[in-house]
């Protein structure tokens, strides 16, 4: 994978934020790119940017969490594009009101998305990628995976699970003697719409969204603020992408997109190593 020109990169939640930079930076390198969106608007629009940029693009609309459907993705992939060679298991969702007290079908949403949406991915890609003993598989985690903090967590829970999983996958394809990478991309603030991905909920499965608790009110409320901000000051995702496909080359599992923030992973774990409380 160390040219990529002439490849394939299929990318979920490619219409926008980190997804749309990663197949930008891809066809800049290229790359054909197939991408794949639930909100059909954005998909067309970053598929019509694309094309304008020279990119030969197959867009989908798709919902990750229906792994039927993310089959279909990975079959019209290779049939279309003639191939796939950079995997990108990028679809997430931040959450939506409060996880204690609110509804389950927040936790349901968030898990079916940025846990079985990865799983539906990887299981749907990886069968190509070691026939042909090529390619790259990138799951889209957090820094949220490798500490945690109030206020998200199921998002916390998910990027946790993605970041084991991804490792897990590493070790497979090893012993398999694979020659497939895997990367595990763990970023910390990036301007995103991530805030905002309850725009995608879906009322026909899980009902209305669900509202804050009163009694936690005033807390989610500030961190959402604090977030906000911390977003609005975050990486660009041009940068970061262009971190990705080095990763890519280098065959690098670990993408920490801010060395800033790998102290506290590293007292987080000295913290657990010494039986001391979470700090």
């Amino acid at each position: 994978m160390e040219s990529l020109s002439g490849k394939v990169a299929a990318i979920t939640g490619g219409a926008s934020g980190i997804g749309l930079a990663l197949a930008r930076r891809f066809a800049a390198d290229g790359m054909a790119v197939a991408i794949a969106d639930v909100q059909r608007d954005a998909l067309d629009a970053a598929a019509a940017s694309l094309r304008a940029e020279g990119a030969r693009v197959l867009a989908v609309t798709l919902d990750v969490t229906d792994a039927a459907a993310v089959a279909d993705f990975a079959a019209l992939t290779v049939e279309e594009l003639g191939g796939a060679h950079v995997v990108c298991a990028n679809a997430g969702v931040g959450g939506a009101g409060d996880a204690w007290n609110g509804p389950l079908s927040s936790w349901e949403w968030v898990v079916n998305v940025n846990l079985w949406g990865v799983v539906h991915t990887i299981r749907a890609f990886l069968p190509t990628l070691v026939a042909q003993d090529e390619g790259h598989v990138v799951t889209t985690a957090s820094m949220a995976g490798l500490t945690a903090s109030p206020g998200m967590a199921p998002y916390n829970a998910t990027k946790h699970a993605v970041v084991g999983l991804t490792e897990s996958l590493y070790h497979s394809l090893r012993l398999q003697g694979s020659a497939v990478g895997v990367s595990v991309l763990c970023p910390g603030w990036v301007r995103t719409q991530i805030l905002d991905s309850t725009r995608n909920w879906p009322t026909d499965a899980l009902g209305s969204l669900p509202a804050a608790n009163p009694a936690a009110a005033g807390n989610w409320e500030l961190f959402r603020s604090m977030a906000e901000q911390a977003v609005a000051n975050g990486l660009d995702p041009a940068d970061l992408a262009v971190t990705v496909r080095d990763a890519v080359r280098d065959k690098r599992f670990w993408i920490l997109t801010h060395p800033d923030m790998a102290p506290f992973a590293l007292e987080r774990m000295r913290r657990a190593v010494a039986g001391e409380n979470p700090g």
